[in-house]
């Protein structure tokens, strides 16, 4: 993946800044709380066509800064020729804001890649979103809403082609997680995913633990089912005893592995990545089955 992961400095800010090494850091937003930064990853070949792009939201559950979360994610895709891009937003710890500042910060992050995708070499067309926990939550909240909810601005869409969801937070309501992070709980109600299933939804695949004891997986397996029901295409891949973190690169490289293998195939069926080489395709074989509806 990348020789960097194997001489990160073990904590801190020092670690944090080794990691990003390799990314060129870009200014995406100008907020009254400050600069909202996005780390972007390039592929090492060139290329004549337009790129696609992989966008990753931290999880944190919009508190805490966790920049380097899907760093090893974004190697992996920037190594398949995608513009790869681990995502900041405002966060409580540093900017003292909640959510609703974050779904702003997603949103005009995927119209920022779209109004500069001549310079960065990438489809607007084809780009795809991935999140852990409260950044898969910010992941669905800029696809899931009505298309009178999420607006044109300057002629750009925030809507993504596709979702990649980890140990998700579905439910914002008052029994789900995280309500009181909103201004009140009507709010949070109206900006949970458990309220905005519809219709012609990006397709979407979900990685899981089923003993995740922050975001419970029985919630996840009814948040999927309701999805199918309206006839979108969602995957739901459960992990047998894992919890809410298991499929970080530091927690454990078999799950990380077969998450990312996943994740890759899923946007290859998608056509939302080239395919990968005969010769890189052997850990497929390694996959869990979705599980059932």
């Amino acid at each position: 993946m990348s020789s960097i992961l194997q001489k990160v400095p073990p904590l801190g800010e020092a670690r944090e800044r080794k990691m990003l090494e390799e990314a060129s850091s870009y200014v995406y937003r100008q907020t009254p709380q400050g600069e909202v930064l996005a780390h972007v990853f390039w592929p090492k070949t060139t290329a004549l066509a337009p790129r696609p792009a992989v966008v990753f939201f931290h999880g944190g559950l919009w508190d805490s800064p966790m920049p380097t979360q899907f760093v090893p994610h974004c190697l992996h895709f920037a190594s398949r020729g995608a513009v790869a891009v681990a995502a900041e937003t405002r966060i409580f710890s540093k900017h003292a804001t909640g959510p609703l500042e974050a779904i702003e910060d997603a949103r005009e992050l995927i119209r920022w890649l779209r109004q500069h995708a001549e310079t960065f070499n990438l489809d607007p067309a084809r780009i795809s979103i991935g999140g852990a926990a409260g950044g898969a939550f910010l992941a669905l909240l800029t696809a899931m809403p009505k298309p009178k909810m999420l607006p044109l601005v300057n002629g750009l869409d925030c809507r993504p082609q596709a979702l990649m969801l980890f140990s998700a937070i579905v439910n914002t309501t008052p029994k789900g997680q995280g309500a009181d992070r909103f201004p009140d709980a009507k709010t949070a109600t109206r900006h949970s995913p458990t309220s905005l299933i519809r219709a012609k939804l990006p397709p979407m695949i979900l990685f899981h633990g089923t003993s995740d004891r922050i975001a419970p997986f029985a919630e996840v397996k009814r948040f999927r089912s309701r999805l199918r029901w309206r006839r979108n295409v969602c995957e739901l891949l459960d992990y047998e005893r894992a919890d809410h973190s298991f499929f970080n690169f530091n927690v454990s490289q078999d799950e990380f592995e077969m998450t990312l293998a996943a994740a890759d195939g899923f946007l290859v069926r998608h056509g939302l990545l080239d395919a990968a080489p005969a010769n890189d395709d052997a850990e497929a074989s390694t996959l869990p089955s979705p599980a059932a509806p």
